[in-house]
């Protein structure tokens, strides 16, 4: 367990301060509020700072240290910057709390720039495509399974630019599926859609589990050629330990939000009770 206080495996970088600087523009914007819950404003708080802990945990921890040894780490990481950290941070509902430490004289004149301005308007119609449901089921789930093609896959293990984009676009695509999946004030799938939305993306994460326990040889080049792992593990069980991450703790955010969104589907009532009580009430 040495290897857990080792301070290399901590390093403290640009991640860390991007993630730091997000923490307290939210903690600021939260104190300017005028929200009426403060019980509401405390859960929101309490998930989005979990969001900021996991995404520092995989990106700046241990497990970044030991991905490029372990593939069942690695695999680790995937999960936590797709799967757990992005329903975090949105349950957390950030904006327009990350903005309101800005003076108005700033943010004020972006918003209406970004919100309504005519040169981006392009931009803005293609970001609305990009975050409809069907086009981010699409990006989240063919980003999963296109940077798991073994070529890509030990690319982004020899170039750390590649890693890098990769993580992001994990990431990113996390952000852009959540949001549909999750609570909404106005949402933009019935909770019927919903269960069936999540519900192709569980199964399409089961997919490459089942393709990567099931392989009689190592997938990825990068870790058969390893000469040992840490554990002493060969590459095929490293391999069959990447695929059980993926197949039950990759789930488990899955499960949670498939449980509350047929809940909602099949007593409407409780659905509308839980919109009402999401109706913004900040200002």
């Amino acid at each position: 367990m040495s290897w857990l206080f080792r301070g290399a495996n901590w390093p403290v970088d640009w991640p860390l301060y991007a993630l730091a600087v997000t923490a307290m523009l939210y903690l600021l914007g939260g104190r300017m509020s005028a929200a009426r819950s403060d019980a509401a404003r405390k859960r929101r708080g309490f998930a989005f700072y979990a969001g900021i802990v996991v995404v520092a945990l995989a990106v700046s921890s241990p497990i970044d240290a030991y991905e490029a040894r372990l593939f069942w780490v690695h695999m680790m990481q995937h999960i936590l910057l797709m799967m757990v950290a992005p329903p975090l941070l949105l349950l957390g509902r950030p904006w327009p709390r990350l903005l309101r430490p800005f003076p108005q004289g700033i943010r004020l004149p972006i918003a209406r720039s970004v919100l309504a301005g005519s040169v981006l308007g392009p931009a803005r119609r293609a970001a609305q495509f990009i975050a409809s449901p069907l086009p981010a089921f699409v990006l989240f789930n063919g980003t999963l399974l296109m940077w798991h093609l073994p070529v890509l896959y030990d690319l982004t293990l020899r170039n750390g630019s590649v890693h890098d984009l990769e993580h992001a676009l994990f990431f990113g695509t996390g952000l852009l599926f959540w949001v549909h999946l999750l609570p909404s004030t106005r949402p933009q799938l019935t909770d019927g859609w919903r269960v069936a939305y999540g519900t192709g993306a569980l199964i399409t994460s089961w997919l490459l589990a089942i393709v990567l326990g099931l392989a009689p040889n190592p997938v990825y080049s990068a870790y058969a050629s390893l000469d040992q792992r840490p554990g002493g593990l060969s590459a095929l069980s490293d391999q069959h330990l990447a695929a059980g991450m993926m197949w039950v703790p990759g789930a488990i955010p899955y499960a949670v939000a498939l449980f509350f969104a047929a809940f909602r589907w099949l007593d409407p009532a409780a659905g509308r009770r839980r919109r009402m009580n999401l109706q913004p009430r900040e200002t």
